[in-house]
């Protein structure tokens, strides 16, 4: 069987500053580079993407691979026209360049599945729809999807099958693409498509919530895996993107099989009732820096603080300065010096002073950036400082951890400076905290903090719980709203609220 690959990632936050340009894709940041031909095949195979763990199972099958464009950007606003059009393009041109010489027997994409671009509400439904107008009716079409897909009926009536991660942080990339090779075979087998059942819920879920190493989104996936034991099924619980203003924005349940209806109304009853079970507190900047020094002193292991609203991995920019205000307010650098420190922040103005400063120097600075939130406001200023600079570093650095899946990033010029006796990790390119060497290569050592603040809301956890000694989530001024309540809706159904 020959099966055509390719793939196209973004998370659009449509409340961000930024948008995702073609130099964005061309970057990757913090996904891999801009891929496009064979070397896609070489580039991924074994490694823990969809489309890696897709390649896996597919060459176990002994299946043809011919792979067309990957491309994925950092989180951000919407996706440009013209990013989205050259991606689409190519995927469509390379699927008719191969049909012209091979019959292509199935396409798989890897998708993300909350994308919004300029244009388009529905990107990757158009992706999907315009694939299947070239290759037919008949030809099966099957795609993974992150967990936080903002899932369209588009998007499911054109594939055969979708399916979506079962954890957060996403440690199951590659089994997703795994589980897709998977239903193409059961597709294949079936001679047509499998029975659909799909319910949508009517309440947005925030990011924090939505992680699988707590309660309740744990005991819910476990519940998913029972099910499609008991009733041989494919289930998938997309928890959305709540940062979207489209009208496809929020959770879905869906599943492919014979009892595919009797397993969708089991999981919804688990997720919809109670919903309480989904409510979200946050601590302000000072009560979580308070409540992380009065921890931190039992000395049993960090105290990690999320800086969940300026999560470069949902739409903000790494840049936002109320954690540092905050602990430089409660004089944490001076209670334990050297033992607190705050990373990644997106300055490369800071970065290029340190290193032409060099190691040693006390530099002068600004720190961070006030940027536009939502309804007119701003995050909190810059902070003016007298730094000292501990660490220089190229910023190309190997992650370990269970989100990095030993790839490589390139943040341009970084440095660690000390500010009052807070670490402070400075990047030129943004990256979210989702790796303890995204600490470890400025000389941070994390196990040795009292207390360290991450931009990050969720995917910190799969490398930072084992070291904490406690986790705590705060809302600072940034371009994430923890809270979807809070910021200023204008296409969500009417149906929809906006709090559990």
């Amino acid at each position: 069987m020959h099966v055509l690959i390719a793939g196209f990632q973004h998370e659009t936050n449509t409340f961000a500053p930024t948008k995702a340009d073609w130099a964005a894709f061309e970057a990757g940041a913090g996904y891999p580079p801009y891929r496009r031909g064979p070397e896609v095949v070489d580039a991924y195979r074994g490694k823990g993407l969809p489309v890696g763990g897709f390649i896996d199972a597919a060459e176990a099958r002994g299946w043809a691979l011919s792979a067309s464009v990957w491309a994925g950007a950092n989180p951000s606003a919407h996706v440009t026209r013209e990013a989205f059009e050259r991606i689409a393009g190519e995927i469509l041109d390379d699927l008719v360049r191969v049909q012209r010489t091979d019959r292509v027997d199935a396409v798989f994409l890897d998708l993300h599945g909350a994308a919004v671009a300029e244009h388009l509400d529905d990107p990757e439904g158009e992706l999907l729809a315009r694939v299947r107008a070239a290759v037919g009716g008949q030809v099966p079409i099957v795609a993974s999807l992150d967990l936080h897909a903002n899932v369209s009926a588009r998007m499911l009536e054109e594939a055969d099958a979708l399916v979506a991660y079962r954890t957060y942080p996403h440690v199951d990339m590659a089994d997703t693409g795994r589980l897709a090779a998977t239903l193409l075979e059961r597709r294949i087998a079936r001679g047509r498509r499998e029975p659909l059942a799909v319910r949508r819920l009517d309440f947005l879920l925030p990011l924090n919530v939505q992680s699988t190493m707590t309660a309740p989104a744990d005991a819910v996936y476990d519940a998913l895996r029972a099910l499609d034991a008991t009733h041989d099924t494919v289930l998938s619980f997309a928890t959305g993107f709540p940062a979207a203003d489209i009208a496809d924005c929020g959770p879905v349940v869906w599943a492919y099989g014979d009892a595919a209806q009797a397993a969708v109304e089991a999981l919804f009853a688990r997720i919809d009732q109670p919903r309480a079970q989904w409510r979200l507190e946050l601590k302000t900047p000072a009560e979580a820096v308070q409540a992380a020094l009065d921890t931190a002193a039992a000395g049993a292991g960090p105290v990690v603080i999320a800086d969940t609203q300026d999560n470069p991995g949902a739409g903000g920019d790494s840049n936002t300065t109320g954690l540092l205000h905050a602990l430089l307010a409660a004089g944490a650098g001076a209670r334990f010096p050297g033992e607190v420190a705050l990373g990644l922040l997106a300055d490369p103005e800071a970065a290029a002073a340190a290193h032409a400063a060099g190691e040693g120097a006390q530099i002068e600075l600004r720190l961070g950036r006030a940027v536009p939130t939502w309804g007119g406001q701003f995050s909190d200023p810059p902070v003016s400082v007298r730094a000292t600079v501990r660490r220089l570093s190229d910023g190309e650095v190997m992650l370990l951890g269970p989100m990095g899946m030993g790839g490589t990033v390139s943040l341009g010029p970084c440095a660690c400076l000390e500010v009052q006796g807070v670490l402070v990790g400075v990047s030129t390119r943004k990256t979210q905290m989702l790796d303890r060497e995204l600490f470890r290569f400025l000389g941070i050592e994390p196990e040795r903090m009292r207390v360290l603040v991450v931009k990050s809301s969720v995917h910190f956890r799969a490398d930072f719980a084992p070291i904490a000694s406690a986790i705590l989530v705060a809302k600072a001024p940034g371009p994430m709203a923890a809270d979807p309540a809070d910021l200023p809706w204008t296409r969500l159904p009417s149906t929809m609220a906006l709090r559990p």
